[in-house]
Parts: C-alpha cells; structure tokens; sequence
C-alpha cells in the first residue's frame, strides 16, 4: 500500500535534514520502539511494538539508507519481521527550501505479508494512516526542537 504527501514545517531545510538523518532522532519519532541499535552511518535496526490487538505485534526492524543527497533527498528502506507478519517498507522525502520554511514531499511503500497481511488493505490502511499521522507529528516536534537550538547558538 503507498501512503504520501507533503509536509510544511516552521524551520530551515538544514533543521529539519539533521532530523531526518539522525538516526537517534529517528527512533524517537517511531511509535512504540522498545529498543534500538546504530550499526553504522546507514544501518540500524529496531524493536517496534506495532499496535493491533492486545499487546500490539512486536517486530525486530532492520533499516538502510539508500540514497542521499544533502539536504534535499534521500530514500531509506526497512524489513520487519515478527509472528504472524512481515513488513517491508520503501520511503523517501524530498525538501524544498521556502525562506524559513520548508516543505517536505514525501512517500512511503508499505508491504504486509503473513497472517497480518491476511487482514487485506481495508484493515491495514487505517492503522497506516494512524503510524504516518503519529511520526509526522513526532517529526515536526524534533524539527522545532532543533532549530529551536539552533537559533540559541545565533
């Protein structure tokens, strides 16, 4: 299933990249992450606890950069793997400088294979929109965060 769109955030470009390529602050905007781990520069991998039914499904993420190009685009891809369900996943984002703002264009392919996968698109949509929905806003608050930082240092 694909899912995309364009989010505007009240920052620099520069702001919202250091966001965006920290994998630290990355994890912070998956919800339910009960751990992770940064292998290198374009490898980690996390333990996510997806909510769908009681306890919510527990799968180990292993995540990659696969382009970019600063600070305009890049493009990461993650596997998940758990009981009942594999998910892969395809996401990119482009970022477009408007004065202090900046708008990111984004998209995401998600794929569900398994048991879970069984429940068809219907089901799954609504809990996807929900994820999006939950890291963006995640996102916009580290972004302001950062460039909150920033303009302490001006």
């Amino acid at each position: 299933m694909k899912v995309e769109g364009t989010k505007v955030f009240d920052a620099p470009r520069d702001a919202v990249w250091g966001v965006l390529m920290d994998p630290e602050k990355l994890a912070k905007l998956l919800p339910g992450v009960d751990g992770f781990e940064i292998e290198d520069d374009t490898h980690w991998n996390a333990k996510v606890r997806v909510p769908l039914g009681m306890g919510g499904l527990k799968l180990g993420f292993s995540f990659e950069k696969v382009d970019e190009l600063p600070p305009e685009r890049a493009a990461l891809r993650a596997k998940g793997k758990g009981v009942g369900a594999i998910v892969s996943m395809e996401t990119q984002f482009l970022l477009n400088e408007d004065g202090a703002r900046t708008s990111m264009d984004w998209s995401a392919d998600v794929n569900v294979l398994g048991q879970i996968g069984s429940m068809g698109q219907r089901v799954l949509q609504p809990i996807v929109n929900q994820q999006v929905e939950g890291v963006l806003a995640a996102l916009d608050r580290e972004v302001q965060a950062a460039a909150e930082t920033e303009r302490a240092k001006l």
